[in-house]
């Protein structure tokens, strides 16, 4: 009972989609996460959470590297091939190595990181990573929420004035 009032509860999280990648020397390998979360920023970390059994965990921890690749709003058919199993899911996708790492085309955002801490955490293992490169662009991220995709309503439309012009405009 419990089980199923903790995944009602956690699918009204919007949460950002993203694939999670490493490479091999049996090639690129990666698969959706929605579990991103930023934690520092002296050093740069940030931390992904993959289930224990998971075939791209183990080649994560064997290779001491991954990338996060964070989808961009249209990017669902992604997010749907990278979290089927038993394909090659990198067969229909554009990509290309960016720092040694599989980096997806037209993606909101990007980060390639080095493990720096692994955390027990239940059926699942907590992997920080050291951020050594990230790049973004302006393109609406994905996001998953009750059980479905979309993005933040309006964030293409709606006109961005930079922080710095709003902290200017508090400070009179």
């Amino acid at each position: 009972m419990l089980d199923q009032q903790f995944r009602d509860l956690m699918a009204g999280v919007c949460a950002p989609v993203t694939v999670v990648t490493t490479t091999d020397e049996h090639g690129p390998h990666g698969a959706t996460v929605s579990s991103l979360a930023s934690l520092s920023l002296r050093p740069a970390l940030l931390s992904i959470a993959l289930d224990r059994r998971s075939t791209l965990l183990r080649r994560i921890e064997q290779s001491g590297r991954f990338a996060v690749n964070i989808l961009a709003s249209a990017q669902d058919e992604v997010a749907m091939t990278f979290a089927s199993r038993g394909e090659d899911r990198f067969a229909g996708t554009n990509w290309s190595l960016a720092q040694g790492l599989p980096r997806l085309d037209q993606i909101a955002g990007w980060a390639a990181c080095e493990v720096w801490q692994r955390v027990e955490a239940g059926d699942h293992l907590l992997l920080i990573g050291l951020v050594t490169h990230a790049a973004s662009t302006q393109r609406a991220p994905l996001v998953y929420g009750y059980r479905t995709f979309g993005t933040h309503s309006r964030f293409a439309a709606r006109p961005r004035t930079p922080i710095v012009d709003g902290i200017t405009a508090c400070s009179y």
